[in-house]
């Protein structure tokens, strides 16, 4: 069977190939000019995909951008599968610590934090912005565990405000917590760690098969770190298990469960 990453990665690039001959060449609209936007609108592609990252440490094995790389791919994947919708940018920042006190992931250098109510205000923006682009279908959703509360909270305000213009904004949830429940069944039935909290195998897993250059990986620096190892090495998990096959398993849990939640969504509203 042919890995999901690869069938999408053929279909991007044939999409592409077609923009000379007046195609949708993207499904991010960063790729595309304004009028490309406003006509792809026209022609169909009326749902926006928000889908945030979070810029943190990963630890000594695996780069700072993993969520963000990871959930730049599987908008895309997810746009392409519902056929009816653009991705906007990735945002790059997330809940991961208090600043003041060094919680969490900003004891590490590189992370960035954003408090809740400003990471549910940025959201909230970027929404009515593809709300007021034109849009009728804007889905919220976020690679990063802290911040799920804050865009269901967004989506719902947002939802009730645009409802009687005939604009729905809705939160999918299912892309991150059914997934981390889906890998976790996995791991117990394959002999793998269950206790799998942050850059263990199954954040290495989905990141190595999207690191076909070998950027963002250092298979050298890869071990296991749980309880008190986990608060110098940033890890609590076991990264040794991981493999590009396993990662292929979980970044299509996370397409299937968030296209298969959009259609639920939109056939009850």
């Amino acid at each position: 069977m042919i890995p999901l990453r690869i069938v999408l990665s053929i279909a991007i690039t044939l999409a592409s190939g077609a923009a000379s001959l007046g195609a949708q060449q993207s499904v991010y609209i960063e790729d595309l000019t304004w009028p490309e936007v406003q006509h792809a609108i026209a022609a169909g592609k009326t749902s926006a995909i928000i889908y945030t990252g979070s810029t943190e440490q990963n630890g000594p094995h695996m780069a700072i951008g993993k969520h963000n790389f990871i959930a730049r791919w599987v908008a895309g994947a997810i746009a392409i599968k519902l056929g009816d919708a653009l991705v906007y940018p990735t945002l790059p920042f997330a809940i991961t610590g208090d600043l003041t006190q060094k919680t969490g992931h900003m004891r590490f250098p590189g992370s960035v934090s954003l408090n809740a109510q400003t990471f549910r205000n940025v959201v909230h923006d970027i929404a009515m912005s593809a709300a007021d682009a034109g849009f009728k279908n804007v889905f919220l959703m976020g690679d990063h565990g802290d911040g799920q509360n804050e865009l269901a909270a967004a989506a719902k305000e947002l939802d009730a405000q645009w409802k009687p213009r005939g604009v729905r904004v809705f939160y999918v949830g299912d892309v991150y917590n059914k997934e981390k429940a889906q890998a976790k069944a996995y791991a117990a039935s394959h002999g793998l760690p269950t206790t799998d909290v942050h850059a263990g195998f199954d954040d290495t897993s989905e990141l190595m098969a999207l690191d076909a250059q070998h950027r963002w990986i250092r298979s050298d620096k890869l071990a296991a770190s749980t309880g008190a190892r986990t608060a110098i090495t940033g890890v609590d998990g076991d990264p040794t298990k991981s493999s590009a096959a396993l990662g292929d398993i979980f970044l299509q849990y996370k397409v299937d469960d968030a296209v298969a939640e959009i259609r639920q969504l939109l056939g009850a509203r």
